[in-house]
Parts: C-alpha cells; structure tokens; sequence
C-alpha cells in the first residue's frame, strides 16, 4: 500500500481525496512543484520549496504550514512509503471558494510514485515541434498544462516527442523542460524571458558557469540553424540533447560534447 498526504494527514493514496468544488477542479487554480527522491532522501529540497513557497505567493495562496514543518511531513511520507528511487509532486489548490471564483484556503496534496533517473547522458535526442505559445505567469509553477496536452495529437502526427514554445520565433521553453543551445562559438544560451525557471535550469547554468561562456538571453528559433547542439534540462530528464526542431536537424545530429560534459557534471551533484 502507498501513502499520499493530504491537509496533515498521512492515508492511503486510494483514498486521498479532494471536493469536486475544489478551485483547482472549478477553475484551474492551484501551483505544484515536483522533485525526486534518491537513496531516500529529497534532492535539492530547499531549492523546490523556495520556488513552491514563490508560487504560492504570486498566485495568493496561503501555505497553512511552515517549510521546516513541511520538510518534516516530506522526509515522513518517503519514510511511510520506503521510497529510495522516487519523484513526490506536492500540489496547492485554490480550495473550496464559496463563489467558485476567489482565492480561498488551499487544499495541500502530496503524492508520489517510485522512478528510476538516467544514469547516463541518451544517445537518443529529442525531436520537438514548434508552436507559438507562452505560458500564462510563467514564473509559477501552475498546473495549468491545458495546451501542451491538448498539442499531443499534432506533437505525434509530426513524429515530435515534445513541443518547443516561442512567441514570434523567440524561444521561451518546452512545457516540461528549459531549452540550452550551444552556439557555433561555443557559447552556451538559454532564453529568461517567457520561461519558468526550472531548477534542473538554475543547477546546469551554475556549472556551466565553471567550464563555458553561459548566457540568459534572448534566443531566436532561426539561431538553431546554426547551432552545434542544444538540449533541454527537467528533474526527470536531466541533461537530454535535443537532435530536431521541425524536421531540421541540429549540429550533427548527435549527443554533443557540451551536453555530455554538463550530464556528468550535475551527475556528481547528485547522491552517490
């Protein structure tokens, strides 16, 4: 049996449940943040509830616990679930509005489920296809995901793994991950504005920021022409080279040496 968390209290994950007036239901109102879990221990925790704790704030709401009281309900739930290899979602609601329309009190949800992370940079490069589109609030992490879900359809009749978002040919960032190019002077870019600030992104950026030129910038679609590699950073994906934007290649095709040097990088961040 799995556990799931719900309000402060610990239950079955069959039976963790919400009200169907919840505001998340009604309207789409609520913020998560997802983070893993390796030889049983949260991974770059602070860093997750920094940016939960943020979230909550711009979309006023009100987390009812504090952080150190919410690590210790974080370290119980994978204690609960023996989870050594995992990924724990935490999710904040709009909660129960008596309009159905106002910033109420939250309902607080944590689940999770074991994974098991690449341990070695792929071989596979992603295949993504474009579409002009921007997140609304891009620094919240909400759980709105309305159109990368309903794109699916078009993302796998054009053979794409996942959609690439720009606005006017600018690049802001995939739906589930931050996009890096490599230019053809070595110089290592990724787009700020438009995007949500992955913390995969920030890690990757302060490594990079020891062994390459790093820039946050603007980023054109166009300059994928002549880049020599680019790939996208996420919790579950890490470091993941990106080989095609709408039917183009890039570089050569191949798992560059900038993106397998960044992987092996973030992987001695993580616990041995």
């Amino acid at each position: 049996m799995s556990y799931a968390f719900v309000n402060g209290q610990f239950m079955a994950s069959d039976y963790a449940t919400i009200g169907i007036q919840d505001m998340a239901i009604q309207r789409g109102y609520g913020i998560f943040d997802f983070f893993k879990v390796m030889k049983g221990m949260p991974v770059f925790l602070e860093d997750h509830l920094a940016r939960f704790y943020g979230s909550a704030a711009e979309l006023r709401l009100n987390i009812s616990v504090s952080k150190d009281d919410l690590v210790g309900y974080i370290h119980e739930l994978i204690s609960r679930n023996n989870w050594q290899e995992a990924g724990i979602r935490i999710t904040l609601t709009g909660g129960y509005a008596p309009d159905g329309y106002s910033v109420y009190e939250p309902n607080l949800i944590m689940a999770g489920q074991p994974i098991q992370l690449p341990t070695e940079v792929s071989e596979t490069g992603l295949k993504l296809l474009s579409h002009e589109h921007i997140r609304q609030l891009p620094k919240v992490k909400s759980i709105d995901y309305l159109m990368a879900v309903w794109m699916q359809d078009k993302v796998k009749a054009a053979g794409a793994d996942e959609l690439i978002y720009h606005q006017n040919g600018w690049i802001s960032e995939c739906p589930r991950a931050n996009v890096f190019i490599v230019t053809a002077d070595g110089t290592l870019a990724t787009p700020r504005e438009g995007a949500l600030f992955g913390i995969t992104r920030k890690k990757v950026l302060e490594l990079a920021g020891k062994l390459f030129k790093a820039e946050e910038r603007p980023v054109h679609l166009s300059e994928l022409e002549t880049a020599t590699e680019a790939f996208v950073t996420s919790t579950t994906k890490i470091v993941h080279p990106i080989f095609e934007v709408d039917g183009k290649q890039i570089g050569e095709g191949l798992t560059g040496p900038v993106t397998r040097k960044l992987f092996e990088a973030y992987d001695k961040l993580l616990p041995a």
